[in-house]
């Protein structure tokens, strides 16, 4: 039997990263095996939206051409991510009567519940801006709620609350335009967050409840997770970089010994190490703070059991998991996600695009391409992929 492949590509501010997964539908491995990576610097983006398309062309291309020397795989299709400021999410209810003369619920009534919960989004939240992925929460019947599908129940009314995951409309357009001109056909894109929550978390942690903090170079994407479902997603508008230069200014160093102090991996240094901790620690208060204050509004501070999970490149930062803890007062670690393979990665960094790869190759038809039926009419209608989460 054919191996299944599939390629994804994280264009981050700081770096593009490409990952080839390749599936061996008769082995016994859990998660699909990396066989090739590949990254360039990431030029022509700002708080993770494109100011200049041929620099993010250029920057895919060099990252395309590793991943494809290390695996010998030549990357015609992929998988692509969508982050930065731009990227937002909104929940809004629906209902309609049930259309049936038996009063059974049916999966156009389903479909009706979740297009009038869309049409339901306020106007100030869809002006200018594209859905990306459309995720049912809960369903009611009858003003009941439904536990599991209510597909084959009987009733009058049918009720969806569904999550809605929505980005700039040219954002979108300009990173397709991007990826095309690098000669690379879009199978689907996918939320960062979400992509990453694919590697990052387990099952049991969605389900009990937890939140996925993607800490990149300019921007923070959290996703909420609960009974296996995303709740709730939003990005701010802060970064590593912002620490990078806090301590640059603090200390009165270079930007590139800056970034090493932030790693700890700037060992002879002759900086205070108690003045180091306080600006590393006063900036990812702000990060914590922002993250806490998102955590109030939609009323789970303090109520995510598996606490909070970090990854991207800021992941790295030393003491992080214990200033995360102390001021989210949530169990808190680092992402680890259970790669293999002859590839070099090893840092939760690559959890977006290593998430992508996992996407295509799960979809459901199973080819090499990674393209399931949602998929062919993904630039239109993007997210099919979420089926899964149907309660």
């Amino acid at each position: 039997m054919r191996k299944h492949i599939a390629a994804g590509i994280d264009i981050g501010t700081y770096q593009v990263k490409v990952a080839i997964s390749e599936s061996d539908p008769e082995s016994d491995r859990v998660l699909p095996r990396i066989v090739g990576t590949g990254f360039a610097e990431s030029k022509g983006l700002r708080h993770g939206y494109i100011v200049n398309s041929r620099d993010v062309t250029k920057s895919v291309m060099q990252a395309v051409a590793q991943a494809e020397k290390a695996s010998g795989i030549k990357v015609k299709k992929a998988f692509i991510s969508i982050g930065g400021i731009s990227l937002q999410s909104v929940a809004a209810v629906g209902s309609v009567v049930i259309s049936r003369g038996d009063a059974e619920v049916s999966q156009i009534d389903i479909d009706k519940a979740v297009s009038a919960a869309e049409r339901n989004i306020p106007a100030s939240q869809t002006i200018n801006r594209r859905i990306i992925h459309t995720v049912p929460l809960s369903y009611k019947i009858d003003g009941k709620p439904v536990l599991g599908r209510p597909l084959g129940m009987k009733g009058n009314k049918l009720e969806a609350k569904v999550l809605f995951i929505t980005c700039l409309s040219q954002h979108l357009d300009d990173l397709v335009d991007a990826i095309t001109d690098a000669g690379i056909e879009v199978l689907d894109i996918v939320a960062s967050p979400i992509a990453a929550s694919l590697v990052a978390l387990t099952k049991n942690q969605k389900v009990a409840g937890c939140l996925l903090a993607n800490i990149g170079a300019e921007t923070v994407s959290i996703v909420v997770y609960e009974n296996n479902l995303p709740v709730s997603l939003e990005v701010f508008p802060i970064g590593s970089t912002d620490i990078t230069n806090d301590i640059a200014l603090g200390l009165k160093l270079p930007i590139e010994d800056a970034e090493s102090l932030k790693r700890g991996s700037l060992s002879n240094a002759q900086v205070s190490k108690k003045k180091l901790d306080e600006i590393v620690s006063a900036r990812l208060s702000d990060i914590f703070d922002l993250i806490e204050a998102h955590l109030k509004k939609i009323d789970r501070n303090g109520l995510l059991p598996a606490g909070i999970i970090i990854t991207g490149g800021g992941s790295g930062i030393a003491t992080i998991e214990d200033l995360a803890k102390a001021s989210l007062k949530l169990p808190s670690r680092i992402a680890n996600l259970g790669m293999n393979g002859k590839d070099s990665i090893r840092d939760a960094s690559w959890s977006v695009a290593y998430g992508l790869t996992i996407l295509g190759i799960g979809t459901e038809d199973g080819t090499e391409q990674g393209l399931s039926k949602s998929g062919a009419t993904a630039l239109k209608k993007l997210g099919g992929w979420f089926k899964q989460f149907l309660p």
